[in-house]
């Protein structure tokens, strides 16, 4: 579905409180023994291929507590197997798209659920736009779906590493976003979110997206017990 948006909404980066708030991630991944009663009674899945995708200059290793809980849940896990996301989004689209399409074949066509993490959500929407019958649904936390980078406590920093214009970018991330997905798609984000504005973490491209609000920090949404459930639940919605 396209929709008419002209332009990018202009957004607010997230404040410097909330830069400074995300020392809160390790005591998110240390309450997950608190919340231990919930997780275990969380809906179960089925053997249902899902695969998890890091954030920005972090690898599979990042996503293995949650890939750990959902194969508790039932679910056959993978990962990217594609080292250390280093931001080359052009490139890494197609080469995840790849991965993807190619466990679907072995997997006997079954289609694949994407759990991205940061800019490991965009590349999850990107090989879904492109890759659209061997993905069954999307699922992102803290992504930057609006303006790319420009958004964000480090889009200065990225536009420099990778020679990018921001504004320009910004323009080609929109065009991207207007094309729409077919797929279900949910978004997880955080009001306090220290790297992502929140509102550019908010589906303003798809009717049918689900956007979703949690209490925490963008280094601790991978580990954050809340978003745990939430995944849970939105994989047996």
């Amino acid at each position: 579905m396209t929709i008419d948006l002209s332009l990018p909404p202009q957004l607010l980066k997230p404040s410097l409180f909330d830069i400074f708030r995300e020392v809160r991630a390790p005591f998110e991944f240390a309450s997950l023994a608190l919340h231990a009663g919930a997780l275990k009674k969380a809906p179960k899945g089925n053997g249902q291929p899902v695969m998890l995708v890091p954030g920005y200059l972090a690898d599979d290793y990042s996503m293995r507590p949650l890939g750990t809980y959902l194969r508790y849940l039932g679910y056959k896990v993978y990962y990217t197997e594609m080292g250390r996301n280093m931001g080359k989004v052009n490139t890494d689209m197609m080469r995840l798209g790849d991965r993807v399409e190619s466990l679907s074949q072995d997997l006997g066509g079954v289609k694949v659920t994407l759990i991205g993490w940061s800019l490991g959500g965009v590349l999850t929407r990107e090989v879904a736009r492109l890759f659209p019958d061997v993905v069954n649904e999307v699922i992102t936390l803290g992504t930057p779906i609006i303006g790319g980078p420009k958004f964000t406590s480090v889009g200065k920093r990225y536009a420099k590493l990778n020679d990018i214009d921001l504004d320009q970018f910004e323009l080609e991330v929109h065009q991207r976003n207007a094309i729409g997905l077919t797929q279900p798609v949910t978004s997880i984000y955080s009001k306090s979110d220290g790297v992502v504005g929140w509102q550019a973490s908010v589906d303003i491209y798809n009717q049918h997206a689900i956007n979703l609000e949690v209490t925490g920090s963008h280094m601790g949404l991978g580990v954050n017990p809340k978003v745990w459930l939430l995944i849970a639940n939105v994989l047996q919605a």
